[in-house]
């Protein structure tokens, strides 16, 4: 693992490698950006999505947070991110694409799998219990059905996941009305870290197949 002087020895290779190789992609990027892509991914440090859609600076438009999750529409007062962040790449970049990206071994799925069934403490804040309460209609069946512990009921948690964000972009008006319109499409994905396989959300069936 890599510490922060490490990272700027890391920076000193960009700019005298990549930095030069793509510098006319960069003086491109000076007037602005156009991405046609939002892809929305868990913050974990395994699950880029710029490395795993192999992808050159500017062409996708990324937000990450614990799980992958997007909450509900809602017009209460307060700093939403994730809202704010989709928003602005359906409104004013004109996205074609949203794509929601699940991950296996996902410590904020494991954690709303288990935490008011264990008691777990999950900071003194509570900003991670608030933000993973948005699992919590289908932690019970999977519970119920799969126990809390062990790779199936944790992959059935992170596949739930996608699902559950997908469903809550919809509220959004501004994506709702771009969908119907044909402007916007909506996926899900899921990136299995133990193969390296991405799997598609087929919303017919609700089930994941490989890429």
């Amino acid at each position: 693992m890599k510490s922060f002087d490490e990272l700027l020895d890391g920076y000193s290779r960009f700019r005298d490698g990549d930095w030069q190789v793509q510098h006319d992609r960069w003086e491109q990027l000076k007037v602005g950006q156009a991405p046609k892509v939002m892809v929305i991914a868990c913050s974990d440090s395994r699950v880029d999505p710029a490395q795993i859609f192999d992808v050159s600076p500017g062409e996708i438009f990324v937000v990450r947070n614990v799980a992958a999750l997007v909450p509900p529409f809602e017009t209460t007062p307060g700093q939403h991110g994730v809202s704010a962040a989709l928003e602005f790449a359906v409104q004013f970049l004109k996205i074609s694409s949203v794509v929601v990206m699940g991950h296996g071994m996902c410590g904020g799925c494991q954690a709303a799998l288990t935490q008011d069934l264990h008691g777990n403490q999950l900071g003194e804040g509570g900003f991670v219990a608030n933000w993973i309460n948005m699992l919590d209609d289908v932690r019970e069946p999977i519970a119920a059905d799969l126990g809390t512990t062990g790779r199936d009921a944790e992959r059935a948690m992170e596949l739930a996941a996608v699902k559950v964000s997908i469903n809550n972009l919809r509220t959004f008006p501004c994506v709702k009305e771009k969908e119907a319109s044909g402007e916007l499409t909506v996926r899900g994905a899921y990136f299995a870290i133990s193969d390296g396989i991405l799997h598609l959300l087929d919303e017919e069936s609700g089930e994941f197949r490989a890429a």
